[in-house]
């Protein structure tokens, strides 16, 4: 720490110098003068701070110069040390909140790196934020290099998620950084669960070194195709980092891992399962406004089977659909004993809440319904365990004390009525149902309209809270 702060003393002159002058929001490039002390000062100075907190940096590959590739994409990201890379390139441009340009410190450096400031109150600024870097990466070298982390979150390191086009609109040449963290004891990993920013930052420093190893890759120089489509742009981009890093890809978006976020505030065990059903029915093309009007006719198949298991074929006769891969994908998701059969009744719940997400009691009603085989308004405990795996996703609950709780006259059965008042008192079983599905059925609807540029442009209908706490996450 006490190096930290004499590199940053150093440092600080040559910051005033290069901000003297200079307006907080430019739409401008900044002076040539100021840009070669920037990218050589206090690039250097930058390594040195770097050092001091024991980073050992392995760099391969060369840096290629803006009028080259305008704009670099940095994956995997897993970690808010990952802006390291920012100082090996020179000091390239970042995207930023504006709100970080009146921090004290923090704000003057920023400045240094002539930031794409997005602004949180202004609707139109992500719409913007797209302007300024097709601008910026366009500009044939007057602007610094762009650096972009398109997954968009942290992610562990284990795969790539998919890229947000935003890097890939202009469809300029875009250069691939690879980031390996090549330790033994991982201490840098920072995701929705786990350790704080402190704790890690704490444990980090705690280590006498921390390898990390930067690799350029060459230019990616996008087709004629790719240039139109940047969605396919980015996939491209995707797979050969992919390839390069050993990884595998997944389909999985932002928004995905914003549900995540949220069912985990929720402290509901089911942070994939509406996951992977979205992602799958994405994939099969499912429009939702033709499913709603099937819905009733689903529910009737359902309620005839009883609780009876049905296979492939008969599921793919029941969805109107041929079997293919991604079918028995999403027949694999509710195939949870393995034996090639399912129960109905869970899919059908499962549309239900994609379709009519704001529709709780609805929900629920139908979900008591499908699973009163009797037909007597009451479930018992097993068929309570089936309604909440399909309806709320949750798998590892202790059911036994859950449906305690709910049979006050311990009947061995509950009805509709009861579970409602339990509810009430207990609202995160409820509230589940609206905390993300409203969104994915949202860009659901946006893609199909739009498929090259919404992923680009996308505004979360979530509320200001989420929307906060995972930009916040996300800046630090």
């Amino acid at each position: 720490m006490l190096l930290f702060g004499f590199f940053l003393l150093l440092a600080w002159p040559f910051i005033i110098l290069i901000t003297a002058c200079h307006p907080q929001h430019e739409n401008e490039p900044m002076l040539e003068w100021k840009r070669t002390i920037s990218s050589s000062v206090l690039s250097l100075l930058g390594r040195a701070i770097v050092f001091s907190m024991g980073f050992r940096l392995k760099v391969k590959g060369k840096l290629a110069c803006p009028s080259e590739a305008p704009v670099l994409a940095v994956a995997p990201h897993s970690t808010f040390f990952d802006g390291i890379v920012c100082i090996v390139a020179g000091l390239c441009s970042i995207v930023s909140r504006t709100e970080n340009i009146s921090v004290p410190v923090l704000g003057r450096i920023l400045r240094c790196l002539q930031p794409v400031l997005v602004s949180r109150v202004d609707p139109d600024s992500r719409k913007n934020t797209i302007v300024e870097i097709t601008k910026r990466a366009t500009s044939k070298g007057k602007w610094p290099q762009v650096l972009i982390f398109p997954e968009g979150t942290c992610t562990n390191r284990s795969c790539l998620i998919t890229f947000k086009s935003g890097a890939f609109i202009p469809g300029v040449p875009v250069q691939p950084v690879l980031l390996r963290y090549p330790n033994r004891l991982d201490t840098v990993t920072w995701t929705w669960q786990g350790l704080t920013v402190k704790q890690l930052f704490f444990l980090t420093l705690c280590q006498p070194y921390t390898n990390l190893e930067i690799e350029f890759l060459p230019p990616y120089i996008p087709n004629e195709e790719e240039k139109k489509k940047p969605f396919l742009y980015a996939s491209g981009v995707r797979k050969k980092m992919a390839t390069a890093l050993g990884l595998p890809v997944t389909d999985h978006t932002f928004e995905d891992c914003r549900l995540m976020i949220s069912a985990g505030e929720l402290t509901l065990p089911m942070e994939a399962g509406l996951v992977e059903f979205t992602k799958i029915s994405r994939k099969l093309n499912l429009k939702w406004d033709n499913i709603r009007k099937e819905l009733d006719g689903f529910a009737a198949v359902a309620c005839a089977n009883k609780g009876g298991r049905i296979g492939i074929e008969e599921f793919a006769k029941n969805l109107k659909l041929p079997v293919s891969d991604v079918l028995k994908e999403l027949f694999a998701l509710f195939d949870r004993n393995g034996d090639g059969t399912i129960d109905f009744r869970e899919y059908v719940i499962g549309l239900t809440v994609l379709c009519k997400p704001a529709n709780t009691e609805e929900t629920i009603q139908m979900a008591f319904k499908l699973f009163d085989s009797d037909e007597d308004g009451y479930i018992t405990r097993e068929e309570f365990g089936g309604l909440l795996r399909s309806s709320l996703g949750v798998h590892d609950l202790d059911i036994s004390t859950l449906f305690l709780d709910i049979d006050k006259d311990q009947s061995g059965r509950i009805n509709y009525d009861e579970f409602r008042e339990f509810a009430l008192i207990h609202p995160e079983y409820a509230k589940l149902f609206t905390t993300y599905l409203e969104q994915q059925r949202y860009w659901a609807l946006q893609e199909a309209e739009n498929p090259s540029t919404v992923n680009a442009v996308k505004v979360s209908p979530m509320k200001a809270k989420d929307e906060d706490s995972i930009s916040d996450k996300k800046d630090d």
